[in-house]
C-alpha cells in the first residue's frame, strides 16, 4: 500500500504491479517482447527504453494512489485492475473487483440508452461517455456518482473513473427545495406545481421510481410509488381554490397575521389531501400558486366524485375558525374543480378550465365549489368570440333590424313598431339581442351599434311614411342603453338623425329599462329631458321589474310605461285566473293614466289576455298574438291592413 501523499512511497509486493503491467503492456508490445526487469520484478532502467518504462511505472503509481476512483476495463467490459479509491468507493477490496463486469459494478445496464453509449466507447466508436448513477455501497448506503468512460489510447482498453458527487447532489437538492417551495407555507410553489403537472400529462403511465439516466426526481414521493401498487387510471384532477375576503385580513390585521393564516390554511389543505388516499405519486400535491390561491393536484383520479368529495372536505375544513395567537379568524374559499382524462390534455388547458370554474364559484356566491361544465364553458367561449368580433361586425354590415308591431288594444290598428336588432354572424348564424347586447354594453361598442340602429330605424320609419302617404304614420321604438347616454352625445345624435331622415320627433320613441331610468341623475336625466323637449317620446321598458319608485316616476320626462311580460303571463290561465294579477295591472294602468302616460303590455300571446288588458284600460299591446318580429316588408303589408286582431 502506498503511504499518505506527504510520506514516502514504500515498496509494493509483486501482485500489486498488475496496474503497472496493464498500463505498460502496450510499451512492451511496441518493442517486440517483454520489458527487461530486475530480479525483484521491476522494469530495468538506464536506457531510453528504461526511462520510458520508468515513466509508465510512475503512471501506474499515480493510478494506485489517486483519490479518484479508477479502473481499467478491457474491450469486453471486464475489469482488468482497479485502484484503492475504486474499492473504497464501493466498499470492496479492489483485487476482488478484477474480472467482474464493470457495467454491473456501476449500474450501466439499467437503461438502454446508457448501455448503448457505454458499448460504443468499448468498441472505439465514441471518444468518451459520462453519466450520473445512484450506487449502493457495501454497507447499504446510497451514493451519487459521476461515471466517466474514456479510451486508453492505443491499448484497446478504457479507463473507468468515478467521482462521488453525493454532497453536490445534496446541495443541489437543498437549493432546489428552496427554489421550488413557498417560504410562507412551506408548500410546493407555482414552479414545482406546473413541473409536476406537466410531467403527469406528458406521460400519464410514467413510473418515477425508474427514471434511469440522470434522474431528477421532482419529489421523493415519486420514488416510493412502486411500493404502493395502486392502479393507474390515466386521469387527472384539480381543485383550484381562492380564499374569499383574504385581502381584508391583510388590510385590517397586517401581513404578519395574513401569512400565519396562509400557513394554517396550508396545513388544513394538506390534511385533506392526505386523508383522500394515495396515488402513483404517493399523495396529492398541495401547492400555493401565489397570493391566496392554492391548488390540489390529484393524479390518477378515479372520477368527478373523488374530486367533489375532496372539495367538500376542504370547504368543511376551512369553515372551522382559525386560532392565531389568540385571534380567531374565519375564512371561506371558492373552489374550481376539474377532472378529465390526461390523454390530450395540456397544463394550459387544464388551468384555464380550473380558473374559469373558480370564477363561476365566485360569481355564484363564493364559499362553494363548482365542477367544470363543458356546455357552460362553450357558452363562455362563444361570448368571447362574439366580443372580439362585435366592433368589426358593425363596419362589415352584419347587423339587421326586424320590427314587432305595437297594436291599439281598443281597435286593433297598428300604432307603431319596436326595432329589434339581429346579428347575422358568419359562424353562429342569426343571433337575437340577448346574445350580444350585454357584451356590447360591457365593451362600449353599444354606442356605435346603437347609433346605427337608431339611424336605420328612423330611415325605415320615414320610408314607410313615404310609401303609405294616406295611412296614419306609425312610430318606431328604439332601445337605448344607459351607456349610450353617458358615453356619447345621444341628444346630438338623435337630432342629427331626425334631421337627416326627415322623421318627425313624435314618431320616435326611445326605450330605457326601469332600473336605468329610475337611477338617472345628472347628465342622463338632462339628456332625457332634452329629448322629451325635442318631442321624442321616452318609454320605460320592463316596468315593474326594477326599482318601481313611483314617486320618482312623476318627476321623469316619461311618456310611456311598458309593463313587463311577467304581469301579462299571469293572465294566461283564464279558467283559474289570479285576481291579484289583474288588480296590480289595473292599478298600474290607472296610475299611469293619471300621470298622463300611456301603457303598453308586452308578451300578449292569447286573445283572452288581450281582452282582459283591453277591459282594464291598457292602451297598446305587443306580442305573438299580433306578430313576431318581422322584416320591414311585412310591416308594410300590416300598415295597409285595417286591423290586426281585436
Amino acid at each position: 500500500m502506498s503511504g499518505t501523499p506527504e510520506g514516502p512511497v514504500h515498496a509494493e509486493p509483486p501482485e500489486t504491479y498488475a496496474a503497472d503491467d496493464a498500463i505498460t503492456e502496450r510499451h512492451a508490445e511496441e518493442h517486440g517482447g517483454a520489458l527487461p526487469r530486475e530480479t525483484d520484478g521491476r522494469p530495468r532502467t538506464g536506457t531510453a527504453e528504461d526511462r520510458s518504462a520508468a515513466e509508465l511505472r510512475d503512471h501506474g503509481a499515480a493510478f494506485r494512489a489517486a483519490q479518484l476512483a479508477m479502473a481499467v476495463v478491457d474491450r469486453d467490459g471486464v475489469v482488468v485492475t482497479a485502484n484503492e479509491s475504486f474499492g473504497t468507493l464501493l466498499g470492496s477490496d479492489p483485487r476482488a473487483l478484477r474480472e467482474q463486469a464493470a457495467a454491473d459494478l456501476v449500474d450501466l445496464a439499467s437503461d438502454g440508452r446508457t448501455w448503448h453509449a457505454y458499448h460504443e466507447v468499448l468498441r472505439g466508436r465514441r471518444s468518451r461517455f459520462r453519466c450520473t448513477r445512484r450506487l449502493k455501497h457495501a454497507d447499504g448506503r446510497s451514493l451519487w456518482a459521476e461515471v466517466t468512460v474514456a479510451p486508453v489510447p492505443g491499448s484497446g482498453r478504457v479507463l473507468l473513473s468515478i467521482a462521488d458527487v453525493s454532497e453536490r447532489r445534496e446541495l443541489q437538492a437543498r437549493l432546489r427545495h428552496l427554489q421550488m417551495h413557498d417560504p410562507v407555507t412551506r408548500l410546493p410553489n407555482r414552479a414545482l406545481f406546473f413541473e409536476r403537472l406537466s410531467a403527469a400529462l406528458e406521460d400519464p403511465a410514467r413510473d418515477f421510481s425508474e427514471t434511469g439516466g440522470d434522474p431528477e426526481p421532482v419529489s421523493s414521493s415519486y420514488e416510493s410509488y412502486g411500493s404502493y401498487g395502486y392502479g393507474r387510471t390515466g386521469r387527472i384532477g384539480l381543485c383550484y381554490l381562492d380564499l374569499d375576503g383574504f385581502k381584508a385580513v391583510n388590510d385590517t390585521l397586517g401581513h404578519r397575521v395574513g401569512d400565519r393564516l396562509l400557513a394554517a390554511v396550508a396545513a388544513r389543505l394538506t390534511e385533506c389531501a392526505d386523508s383522500d388516499g394515495y396515488t402513483r405519486s404517493g399523495g396529492h400535491l398541495v401547492a400555493r400558486l401565489g397570493g391566496d390561491e392554492f391548488a390540489i393536484l390529484v393524479e390518477d383520479s378515479t372520477g368527478t366524485e373523488q374530486l367533489a368529495d375532496l372539495a367538500r372536505s376542504v370547504l368543511d375544513a376551512l369553515q372551522r375558525p382559525f386560532d392565531l395567537g389568540g385571534q380567531r379568524l374565519s375564512v371561506s374559499a371558492s373552489i374550481g374543480v376539474v377532472e378529465r382524462s390526461g390523454q390530450g390534455t395540456t397544463a394550459t388547458a387544464l388551468m384555464q378550465a380550473a380558473d374559469t370554474t373558480l370564477y363561476w364559484a365566485k360569481a355564484d356566491g363564493k364559499g362553494r365549489w363548482n365542477l367544470f361544465d363543458p356546455e357552460r364553458n362553450a357558452h363562455r367561449m362563444t361570448r368571447q368570440a362574439l366580443s372580439s368580433t362585435l366592433r368589426p361586425a358593425v363596419e362589415r354590415g352584419e347587423f339587421t333590424l326586424e320590427y314587432q308591431p305595437l297594436v291599439d288594444l281598443a281597435g286593433g290598428a297598428l300604432r307603431g313598431v319596436e326595432a329589434l336588432v339581429r346579428w347575422d354572424h358568419p359562424r353562429f348564424g342569426r343571433l337575437a339581442p340577448n346574445r350580444f347586447v350585454g357584451i356590447a354594453e360591457e365593451d362600449g361598442s353599444i354606442v356605435e351599434l346603437g347609433r346605427w340602429v337608431l339611424a336605420t330605424a328612423c330611415r325605415q320609419a320615414r320610408q314607410w311614411q313615404r310609401d303609405h302617404p294616406r295611412e296614419r304614420p306609425i312610430f318606431v321604438s328604439v332601445n337605448v342603453a344607459v351607456r349610450q347616454v353617458w358615453d356619447s352625445d345621444l341628444v346630438g345624435d338623435v337630432a342629427g338623425i331626425l334631421a337627416e331622415t326627415g322623421l318627425a320627433p313624435h314618431l320616435l320613441q326611445l326605450e330605457l329599462t326601469e332600473s336605468a331610468v329610475m337611477g338617472s341623475a345628472g347628465r342622463p336625466l338632462q339628456a332625457l329631458q332634452a329629448l322629451s323637449d325635442m318631442g321624442v317620446r321616452i318609454a320605460i321598458d320592463d316596468f315593474g321589474t326594477g326599482y318601481s319608485n313611483l314617486a320618482y316616476l312623476s318627476r321623469l320626462p316619461v311618456s310611456v310605461l311598458k309593463l313587463d311580460g311577467s304581469f301579462v303571463r299571469g293572465f294566461q290561465d283564464e279558467e283559474h285566473a289570479n285576481p291579484a294579477d289583474e288588480l296590480i295591472v289595473e292599478a298600474l294602468v290607472q296610475l299611469a293614466h293619471r300621470l298622463g302616460l300611456t301603457v303598453t303590455a308586452e308578451c300578449v300571446e292569447t286573445a283572452g289576455q288581450a281582452s282582459r288588458l283591453r277591459r282594464i284600460g291598457c292602451d297598446t299591446g305587443q306580442g305573438w298574438l299580433y306578430s313576431r318580429a318581422v322584416a320591414p316588408e311585412r310591416i308594410a303589408e300590416l300598415i295597409d291592413a285595417e286591423t290586426l286582431r281585436v
